[in-house]
Parts: structure tokens; C-alpha cells; sequence
């Protein structure tokens, strides 16, 4: 049986997992004890911590390199944003270590492969942000704290594994990342899906610069169980049901 607990957590995971671009705050040194807000992008790293990738020049670089302590704020969308979810990150900002610089980078670039050229070109480096609380809010009256390992859930499988299975989906599978998309009643506009991650819950497709999330049914952690669960979402976007 599923606590509140246990939901409250699922619930800020999916929304967490739903956005790449959210509020970075950092303490300003321009106006000292005030908060400077910066809209970045970011992808999790293998243990679900954020990983944004900024410039060396920007003002909220500047701030952190003064003090660490940040938070990112993201937000479901929608016209009431006061009665859609949103998901507060509040932790300390700190260079990536260069033994981890290849893996996140890999993983940054299948979401935004426009960016490869941002590290080199314009000075340009990647920052962890190590949570230390979460704040979630799940509509009026729904708000919680919540544990930061229980919205940063380590992926399962390796650099490796996961890489694979994505060129798999990328070279072989295409009309069925187009099913996933008809599933959800997603219109691709001309895009051609592209997958960008998997982890234990769900995996990222990319349309051009937008972000699509579909969760699995159940937690997988093989990629046979990763299988099973994308041939089971193609079955159900071509039954009949589905199609009605």
C-alpha cells in the first residue's frame, strides 16, 4: 500500500522529471543579501542530482563562486500557475570534478546537443547542485517537504547501458517513439523523436528543444525490463482502445 509519503515523493519525481529548464537563485554580490533569479536548462547526473552548464562570466556564476548556496524552482505550467505543481531545490552549486566531466556531458548533450560547443567556445563549465532540502507543491493545499533522496533517485544502469539502448532507439525504433508521442497525445510538429535518457522510471524523448517525459507502468532496473515496458506502451498505442 502506497503511503502519502510515498506519493507526495512520486509526484515531485515526475514533475522533476518532466522539466529541463526551471529558476536558478543565487545570492547576489552586485546587491548584496538579495536573491538573483536566472532562467537555465539542466539535465540530472547519474544520481539525479542537477547539473546546469554556465558561463564563467555570467552574473549567477560570479554569485556562486562567492557563495554556493542556490536553488532551482521548477514549475508544471499551465494558466493557474498558483494551483500547478512546482518544485523548489535548495542546495550548494559546485564545480563538476573532471573525473565526472565526460559522463554528464554525455548526458547533457543528448538533451541539448546545441549546446556541445558552449563548453570550449564561450568559457562555459559545469556546476552540481547537491541537494540539501526540497520543497514540493502539489496544488492549493498540497505542499510538503521533501527528502532529496527521494526526488534524486540514482539511475540503474550505467553510462554504458543507458547510452546503448538510446542509439538503439535512435537508429532502429523511430515510429515507435512516434507512437509513444500519438500515446500521449503529443503532436510532434515535424519533429523526429529523439531519445535522450532512460532511467527506472521512464525515459526522455526530445522534440527539436522540447522536453517529453513518459513513465514506465512499473520500476524497471534491466534492460529487458526496459524492453518489455517500451513494447508494451507501442502495444498500447496501436489498440483499439487507444485509438478511439
Amino acid at each position: 500500500m502506497t503511503s502519502e509519503h510515498d506519493e507526495v515523493a512520486r509526484n515531485a519525481r515526475e514533475l522533476y522529471a518532466r522539466n529541463h529548464q526551471g529558476i536558478l537563485s543565487t545570492l547576489s554580490l552586485e546587491v548584496p543579501g538579495y536573491p538573483f533569479g536566472s532562467v537555465i536548462t539542466f539535465v540530472p547526473d547519474r544520481n539525479g542530482h542537477p547539473v546546469v552548464l554556465i558561463s564563467d562570466i555570467a552574473e549567477h556564476t560570479r554569485n556562486i563562486h562567492a557563495d554556493p548556496r542556490v536553488s532551482i524552482t521548477l514549475t508544471e505550467g499551465g494558466d493557474d500557475v498558483q494551483s500547478s505543481g512546482r518544485v523548489t531545490l535548495v542546495g550548494d552549486a559546485r564545480p563538476l570534478p573532471a573525473t565526472d566531466i565526460d559522463a554528464v556531458a554525455a548526458r547533457f548533450y543528448r538533451r541539448f546537443p546545441h549546446a556541445t560547443a558552449y563548453h570550449q567556445a564561450h568559457d562555459f563549465a559545469f556546476y552540481r547542485i547537491e541537494p540539501v532540502r526540497v520543497r514540493y507543491i502539489g496544488g492549493f493545499g498540497r505542499i510538503h517537504w521533501v527528502a532529496p533522496d527521494a526526488l534524486c533517485r540514482t539511475n540503474p544502469f550505467g553510462e554504458d547501458v543507458e547510452a546503448g539502448m538510446i542509439a538503439h532507439m535512435n537508429a532502429d525504433h523511430v515510429e515507435a517513439m512516434r507512437d509513444y508521442c500519438r500515446l500521449y497525445g503529443i503532436d510532434a510538429g515535424g519533429e523526429t523523436p529523439r531519445m535522450s535518457a532512460i532511467d527506472g522510471e521512464g525515459f526522455d524523448l526530445m522534440l527539436g528543444k522540447r522536453l517529453l517525459r513518459i513513465d514506465f507502468d512499473q520500476p524497471v532496473t534491466t534492460a529487458t525490463e526496459v524492453r518489455q515496458a517500451m513494447v508494451a506502451l507501442v502495444r498500447r498505442s496501436r489498440s483499439p482502445a487507444e485509438q478511439s
